[in-house]
């Protein structure tokens, strides 16, 4: 049987992350690969069953929340930021291979045969993304992005929209009214 929970803050300190914030809740079904590269927030929870590789600088801001079963797979810089949110099942990429035909693909061929992308991911404070999503490199979510479940986005999302479909459009605005939440949640912390 699996033995599920978060680890604790002396199991966190010896697996050699770069920086650990306050009160970090990291599952102990994650895999964490690169763990010098990665930075975790105050109050930052990762849950069960995430693969999280990182060969760039991955970045997990405070209040980030990374639901169940998704993967980060970070060769060029990921950013988190403060109160984001990645949904169950979401693939974050900050490379891709050519799938043209032009080149090899996968980690198993040494680089001079592959074409491989590589570009920073940011998902800016607020944002969030829905369940089973698929984020590309190269792409920034501005502050209050929310991703519908299911989404791929293949580019770079304005602020305070809410966007969905294959690929990610444009839906409607979302409202701006959780900044007033966060003030008085934060004023609370004091």
């Amino acid at each position: 049987m699996l033995q599920g929970g978060f680890l604790t803050r002396e199991e966190l300190n010896k697996i050699g992350f770069k920086k650990i914030g306050r009160d970090v809740k990291l599952s102990r079904l994650a895999s964490i690969y690169g763990a010098e590269n990665i930075t975790l927030g105050d109050f930052c929870r990762i849950d069960d069953f995430n693969v999280i590789s990182a060969s760039g600088l991955v970045y997990i801001g405070d209040y980030v929340h990374v639901a169940n079963h998704g993967s980060i797979t970070a060769k060029a810089e990921l950013v988190l930021e403060e109160f984001s949110g990645v949904s169950s099942g979401v693939r974050i990429y900050t490379a891709s291979d050519d799938f043209s035909g032009k080149a090899m693909a996968h980690p198993t061929i040494p680089e001079k045969y592959t074409n491989v992308t590589k570009a920073p991911v940011k998902i800016s404070r607020h944002a969030i993304i829905g369940a089973n999503s698929v984020v590309l490199p190269g792409v920034t979510l501005e502050e209050g992005v929310a991703v519908g479940a299911c989404s791929l986005v293949t580019e770079s999302l304005a602020k305070w929209g809410i966007y969905g479909g294959v690929p990610a459009k444009f839906i409607k605005p979302r409202s701006k009214d959780l900044l007033k939440l966060e003030k008085e949640f934060m004023k609370s912390k004091c």
